[in-house]
């Protein structure tokens, strides 16, 4: 079975332990934005994929495509254990095309010592740009970029005012010169070795670099950003839809998710998952953050079709600029 998923969300010995439990052999390829996932698929280059793990809004947009397959959820086990915002979400009323797997935040991480100045926002590294010369790498994803400078004007992360998402733009395009590089995945050995003072990045990755390096520490802006849920789901093209289903019972199933969530280091939406994490873990708060950060912080929504087009078209002029 071939499953297409984010880079963190899987090792060897996920896969080995799912084929002991199951009889099943996955193969894991991945992904660094829902973009590049949705992109592959449309082109017919994901007829192998059994499993897909779309965040949220990527699902909204993908049962609009009729891209995914409804869930049969008597062959799901576990879904009652979901903590209550995750057993009717918003993206997918009821969870009737997806699971959720794991959750978490977008924001900055840094080496305080190392790059002499605390971040608390945006504005903080704008302030600090002639400091910072090629020294920050971005998510490549047009909507955590741009939706959390919109934040940081005090606009809405989903902004659809062009005059908003304009002005996010241009002080995108001022700070250019301080962008290293557009990149999800690859920024870790940069960043530890001083080639890269500040990265942005999602909370599950930051919390995997902060357990080696202490050091370091993340941020979410103090303006919020996104807050964001990665889902499991079936593709309309599945050639093994059973061998999927058995995807995501694993998932479910308490304890083998505290055993990915304690080694992967990412946040989980399952009750009963998390109440069986160290206690170190449940308190971890770059995983697991303080309601107040929380009620800052947006998820990302999908966007009328001139909202989207003007997104796209500054996300092209600024990573080719």
């Amino acid at each position: 079975m071939a499953v297409y998923s984010w880079a963190n969300y899987s090792d060897q010995e996920l896969i080995e332990s799912f084929g002991q439990a199951t009889g099943i052999q996955a193969q894991v390829d991945t992904y660094d934005s829902n973009e590049v996932m949705l992109a592959k698929l449309q082109a017919g280059g994901g007829q192998n994929y059994s499993i897909l793990f779309p965040s949220d809004y990527m699902v909204t947009q993908m049962v609009e495509l009729e891209m995914l397959q409804p869930l049969d959820l008597t062959k799901l086990e576990g879904l009652d254990a979901l903590m209550p915002q995750w057993q009717n979400p918003t993206y997918d009323p009821g969870n009737a095309h997806s699971v959720p797997a794991t959750w978490g935040t977008t924001g900055f991480i840094y080496d305080p010592d190392r790059l002499g100045f605390e971040i608390t926002g945006w504005e903080d590294l704008f302030a600090n740009q002639d400091k910072l010369a090629n020294k920050v790498t971005l998510i490549n994803d047009v909507r955590e970029v741009l939706g959390s400078v919109l934040k940081s004007q005090g606009d809405s992360l989903n902004a659809t005012d062009l005059e908003q998402v304009e002005a996010a733009y241009e002080k995108l395009l001022a700070f250019k010169p301080a962008i290293a590089n557009f990149i999800t995945n690859g920024w870790e050995d940069q960043l530890a070795s001083g080639d890269v003072l500040v990265a942005m990045a999602y909370s599950s990755d930051a919390q995997v670099l902060i357990a080696e390096q202490p050091n370091l520490v993340y941020v979410v802006p103090e303006s919020g950003s996104s807050v964001w849920t990665d889902t499991i789901a079936i593709p309309k093209t599945a050639p093994n839809p059973e061998a999927a289903y058995a995807w995501i019972n694993y998932f479910l199933n308490p304890e083998n998710a505290v055993a990915l969530v304690t080694r992967l280091r990412f946040a989980t939406p399952n009750q009963a998952t998390y109440d069986l994490l160290p206690a170190d873990l449940q308190a971890n708060r770059t995983l697991f953050p303080a309601p107040e950060i929380l009620a800052k912080c947006e998820g990302i929504a999908p966007l009328p079709d001139a909202a989207t087009q003007a997104y796209d078209q500054y996300w092209t002029q600024l990573t080719s600029a």
